[in-house]
């Protein structure tokens, strides 16, 4: 699938789901989300699961930083393209983002936002990568999440801490572009 197939599905539903075991792979198979961030698995297991959610018509986005066996070297990145067969990666370190931009991977580029600093590098991170989307942790920060709507070029994602409807409306008024959550009761809805 491509960026602008990605993006699309993003916006039209909202919501990612992010999946961190069997069981809510199983459950999120069964719905009409179109795009789905894989945080667990490892190198043996992970091209099974990004087959079933490519088979169920979905994009599959691998958290490379949650995968056991996966390192932090540009390699692990080409092994999700031609192994995996993912849409497109996760990660909180530039050289695996920028590996996976160069093999025209969709980009996901995670943030920690956990006080004034965070906000100063995020900006000097996505520059030099140049992401095809931002996330930031934890959701539930409206004044943030609107802060960096308005300054950066970036579609952002709220995640983290997503419990109810009420979290997922405020970052999106806020201007989050979509929200990704492990929730099962809020994805399926």
């Amino acid at each position: 699938m491509n960026r602008n197939q990605i993006v699309r599905r993003i916006k039209e539903k909202n919501l990612i789901a992010a999946v961190k075991d069997d069981e809510g792979l199983e459950k999120v198979l069964k719905t009409d989300i179109g795009v789905v961030f894989v945080l667990y698995g490892d190198v043996l297991s992970l091209e099974d699961i990004v087959k079933r959610i490519r088979d169920a018509g979905k994009a599959a986005i691998v958290h490379m930083d949650l995968i056991s066996g996966l390192n932090s070297k540009e390699i692990s990145v080409d092994f999700i393209k031609t192994r995996v067969h993912a849409d497109g990666i996760i990660s909180t370190k530039q050289n695996l983002i920028k590996r996976a931009k160069e093999l025209t991977l969709f980009t996901v580029m995670r943030f920690f936002v956990i006080d004034s600093m965070a906000l100063v590098n995020l900006n000097r991170q996505c520059s030099a990568v140049v992401p095809d989307c931002i996330e930031i942790l934890p959701g539930l920060m409206p004044k943030i999440i609107r802060k960096l709507s308005e300054s950066e070029p970036y579609p952002l994602i709220a995640g983290g801490l997503i419990s109810d409807e009420e979290d997922i409306r405020s970052a999106l008024d806020a201007g989050a572009v979509a929200v990704s959550t492990t929730n099962m009761d809020l994805l399926t809805k």
